[in-house]
């Protein structure tokens, strides 16, 4: 993802020692805010409703027992694209995992559809299974999940990434994006962010004193012609 936060962002369940495990679907929702769901947004209406209709019949025919045939991913990268992806946003006690939601569908569904993405996609899958297979001996599908891990964590955070891994790099940040888009433009994904809309809160008593004093903003002088706090 285009992140400029060099640390890890844990949550309550990770630790510093543990990047692997930062790479959750909390901190998955901050990483993205700023770019991907936004991105997505910004396609045609008909063409997102386009994409989530062909997730939505690609999961249900899987139910069916009908696995999915991807159109432009190889049956091997088509593998290490759920693996990879499933590390990003793994199943929780919330919800389920990216492949779950169908994000390897999603991502087949906008490589096909947006065939620019295709060069960087195929290139770092390739180079992802080089770094594998050099370090292992395996491509990055066959290694156990601490060969994956080691692999991941080298690429995750720009600020800590060895010398000679700019383009594992650029490649994890981009592929973070569109997992994240895939998921949260999915129903799955919706749910997940629990989102209930514009729900009158009984309970809101205003913004907190701190928070007023650090925008220099005070209740005392409130705008009633432009419905705004102005400074106090």
């Amino acid at each position: 993802m285009s992140n400029s936060n060099d640390e890890p962002m844990n949550d309550a369940r990770d630790d510093e020692q543990a990047p692997t495990r930062a790479l959750s679907r909390r901190n998955a929702v901050q990483l993205m805010a700023a770019l991907p769901v936004a991105a997505f947004l910004s396609w045609p209406t008909a063409e997102q409703e386009k994409a989530r209709r062909f997730v939505e019949n690609a999961l249900r025919a899987a139910a069916e027992g009908n696995a999915y045939a991807p159109k432009f991913f190889t049956a091997a990268e088509y593998r290490t694209v759920g693996i990879l992806a499933d590390m990003i946003i793994p199943k929780d006690e919330r919800s389920g995992s990216a492949t779950d939601a169908g994000v390897p569908e999603f991502m087949d569904f906008t490589m096909t559809d947006r065939p620019r993405s295709q060069d960087w996609m195929r290139k770092g899958l390739a180079w992802i299974d080089a770094q594998s297979n050099s370090r292992f001996g395996k491509p990055f599908a066959d290694a156990t999940p601490t060969q994956r891990e080691a692999i991941v964590n080298d690429i995750a955070w720009p600020g800590k990434a060895p010398a000679g891994m700019d383009d594992g790099v650029s490649f994890f940040n981009r592929f973070r994006d569109l997992t994240a888009t895939g998921f949260w433009s999915s129903e799955m994904g919706v749910k997940d962010l629990r989102y209930i809309g514009n729900v009158f809160n009984p309970n809101w008593n205003g913004c907190p004193p701190e928070a007023l004093r650090k925008l220099g903003v005070s209740y005392a002088k409130f705008d009633r012609n432009k419905l705004r706090l102005t400074p106090g």
